[in-house]
């Protein structure tokens, strides 16, 4: 899987015309599922996010992760994270999972979270939504479990 985290003061999803999740501070997570990718996939992927160290500590330092900080995710599927650049200027994403797989490996990402005590707002899987942030840092980080 693939996952690009943003810091954010707040974060909102949005579906024709409806907030459909909000946080405040804590994480905007896009997540793409790749056709090689299990449900323990996801479940790992969610179980190092929660535990990365990415919020400051009273120091100041990039010490304290998001279950420590009690902090919310909001979980957006993004299948664009699997494009394929590397000819011509129109991006390709056969690499990424068929809809159906790619929607069972996200519902049990956004599960898994929820199992660590994450509180979890959500997109909509397949819909056309507006992303809304206020990036805190601004910190951004990219990870795939096929590279980590």
């Amino acid at each position: 899987m693939r996952a690009l985290l943003q810091r954010a003061k707040d974060a909102s999803v949005t579906v024709d015309g409806q907030i459909i999740g909000k946080i405040d501070a804590g994480l905007l997570i896009f997540v793409c599922a790749m056709p090689d990718d299990t449900p323990a996939t996801a479940a790992a992927l969610a179980a190092k996010i929660a535990k990365l160290r990415l919020f400051k500590d009273d120091a100041g330092k990039m010490n304290l992760s998001l279950a420590q900080t009690g902090g919310s995710a909001l979980i957006v599927s993004q299948f664009t994270l699997a494009a394929d650049t590397s000819r011509g200027t129109r991006p390709g994403f056969s690499r990424a999972a068929k809809p159906d797989q790619a929607n069972a490996l996200y519902e049990h990402f956004i599960a898994s979270m929820k199992a660590l005590d994450i509180p979890v707002q959500t997109g909509q899987f397949g819909a056309d939504m507006s992303v809304a942030l206020t990036n805190d840092g601004p910190v951004t980080l990219w990870i795939d479990t096929a590279h980590p």
